[in-house]
């Protein structure tokens, strides 16, 4: 845990960047609501500052008045033991509170918070309190990033994002095989440093013989799935994945459109002819698995993941595993409504492992345990493959 005086810089820092990312935007940018997944920018501004607000401010600090009454009623998210919500597809559809609102509630509680941590000692409950908030702002400027690109990326007119944020590095090394010998390994967090209550509860686990690539799935090798006709191959997917194919008619990865026989790809400078040495990203569980099976090959699971990702690059895509997102042994949730975090979600969804090029700094680590559902492809999801 951080001692108060670096979470105090870690405070600053972190509202600091979540602003940073929204200066690039246009207002009307900022209150768009494409699909259920995707929320407005500045309901992510609002939101993260909700929650210093409901979660440090009102409890702990005896003299604080709110900015408005019905800021945790717009800003809340899951938090169903707080009280009632705006419900989670009409964040879109409130124009009012207006950004320039949202930023000074944004102000008004940040001040307040930087004075709280300024003006006494904190207990080490509330200075756990503060530093789950700022990872959890971190969590929403990656969706910041991922929600933007969805929203620029729908748009019919592809307007960029800006002429900084680079999305695809390159692999510039041969791919080959990480071989891992059968045995007993020890994962989950395991040091003092932040994590979330989902990697805690380190234990054994026994694998057997593995290899695992040291690069991630390119562009150009999943060209050649769909050139193969990936897509339309029943026997390659899950029956819920040739479901979903053949309902949402899909053909291709999120943000590929083919131009006059070329492969293009919506990235946040725009429209731009996709880059075939780049890994792959924004695919679905679904879309991993069957590229996995037509190569004859499989995904990792999250235990292989972890026990091998020192002998490989990871950072640039989230990747898809075969484990199912369940508690570790001993789990136990936080009491009260920070228990609702990540427990409650432990079913129907997949772990991914890494952290991706919109991850925020000081933020991912080996044990990080994100998850989603299968079909979801907004974020930067990528494959790496096992054997």
């Amino acid at each position: 845990m951080l001692l108060q005086s670096e979470l105090l810089d870690f405070f600053n820092e972190t509202r600091a960047q979540s602003e940073l990312i929204c200066s690039f935007l246009e207002t009307e940018d900022y209150v768009v609501q494409p699909i259920v997944d995707v929320s407005p920018p500045k309901w992510h501004l609002g939101h993260t500052t909700w929650f210093f607000e409901e979660f440090v401010l009102k409890p702990y600090k005896s003299d604080y008045q709110l900015f408005d009454d019905h800021s945790a009623y717009v800003f809340n998210s899951y938090y169903e033991s707080v009280g009632e919500k705006v419900i989670r597809t009409d964040r879109g559809n409130l124009s009012r509170p207006t950004v320039a609102w949202v930023y000074k509630y944004r102000n008004y509680v940040s001040k307040a918070l930087k004075d709280f941590i300024e003006s006494e000692e904190l207990s080490p409950e509330i200075l756990e309190v503060i530093e789950i908030g700022c990872h959890h702002e971190k969590q929403h400027q990656e969706l910041l990033y991922t929600d933007i690109k969805y929203i620029l990326g729908n748009n019919p007119l592809f307007p960029k994002y800006n002429d900084q944020f680079e999305e695809n590095p390159i692999q510039d090394i041969p791919q080959e095989w990480i071989a891992v010998e059968k045995g007993n390994y020890d994962i989950g967090h395991n040091n003092t440093d932040f994590c979330y209550d989902n990697e805690l509860g380190r234990h054994t686990v026994y694998l057997a013989d593995y290899q695992i690539s040291n690069k991630l799935v390119t562009n150009k090798e999943y060209i050649e799935f769909i050139e193969a006709g990936g897509y339309k191959d029943v026997l390659l997917w899950h029956a819920e994945g040739w479901d979903w194919v053949n309902t949402n008619q899909i053909s291709a990865p999120s943000y590929w459109h083919n131009i006059d026989g070329d492969w293009h790809q919506f990235t946040l400078q725009g429209l731009q002819k996709l880059i075939l040495d780049a890994p792959l990203s924004h695919i679905s569980y679904y879309e991993a698995f069957a590229f996995a099976q037509w190569k004859g090959l499989r995904l990792p699971t999250e235990q292989e993941w972890e026990v091998a990702n020192s002998k490989f690059n990871w950072g640039s895509r989230w990747e898809w595993t075969e484990s199912a997102y369940s508690p570790y042994p001993g789990y136990s949730k936080a009491p009260g409504a920070l228990g609702e975090y990540n427990g409650k979600f432990m079913v129907n969804q997949k772990v991914l492992r890494g952290g991706s090029v919109a991850t925020s700094n000081k933020h991912t680590r080996p044990t990080y345990r994100n998850f989603f559902h299968a079909p979801l492809r907004w974020q930067f999801t990528g494959i790496r493959l096992a054997k």
